[in-house]
């Protein structure tokens, strides 16, 4: 569409042992050893984008990785409000490791986990309205463009929400796999004549390549 700001967003390679473990803001490398994978992703995303990732490491190697598979992107732009949502203690543990730690903790946080903080970490709720912060004042700068962004699924998650104006409970229903692309476009001056949301959902989840 004609005027409409189109972000491109793929959540990073998949981090050994990130199917067992919360690592949030810890700062670890991710496996970008799916050559295929990056290539597929790489094929589809447009020329003469903006780049972005957050300040982890492992959203810069798979953009790296991108490009060393044929991607055309620029130096990337390092957002921080786009990286995922902070665990505080509870970095780098199994949720196992995280009820053993403080059990009381642990059992506070369930009782609303998507609202409450874990341990010296930040809450669901509010990484959703600070991604929704960072989206709107980037979306204003780069008016009429292509933005391509490595990030995180917590924080795909979030923009999905945020076009979607989900409440942070019904956010969680939404899949974001590793090496996946999640397309979203605003359109100013919003849709049907401005009598509805400016925001429209083009794909979510979308597999690099086929199953």
């Amino acid at each position: 569409m004609s005027g409409a700001t189109h972000w491109w967003w793929i959540r990073h390679a998949p981090v050994p042992g990130g199917g067992t473990r919360i690592f949030g803001h810890k700062d670890v490398d991710c496996d970008v050893s799916d050559a295929a994978s990056l290539r597929a992703l790489a094929a589809v995303l447009p020329q003469n984008a903006v780049g972005i990732v957050s300040p982890l490491k492992r959203t810069r190697q798979t953009y790296d990785a991108l490009i060393g598979q044929g991607a055309t992107l620029p130096p990337p732009i390092v957002e921080p409000d786009l990286a995922e949502q902070s665990f505080g203690l509870w970095e780098g543990l199994s949720w196992p490791e995280m009820e053993a730690a403080d059990p009381l903790t642990y059992t506070a946080f369930w009782a609303d986990p998507t609202r409450n903080a874990p341990p010296e970490g930040e809450s669901y709720a509010a990484m959703l309205e600070r991604v929704g912060a960072a989206i709107a004042a980037i979306t204003a700068r780069h008016p009429g463009g292509d933005l391509v962004c490595v990030s995180h699924g917590g924080t795909i998650r979030a923009a999905v929400a945020t076009a979607l104006s989900l409440a942070p409970e019904t956010a969680m229903a939404i899949v974001i796999d590793n090496l996946t692309l999640t397309r979203i476009s605003f359109v100013e001056g919003g849709l049907l004549r401005g009598r509805a949301g400016a925001w429209m959902i083009r794909g979510v989840n979308i597999p690099s390549r086929p199953a």
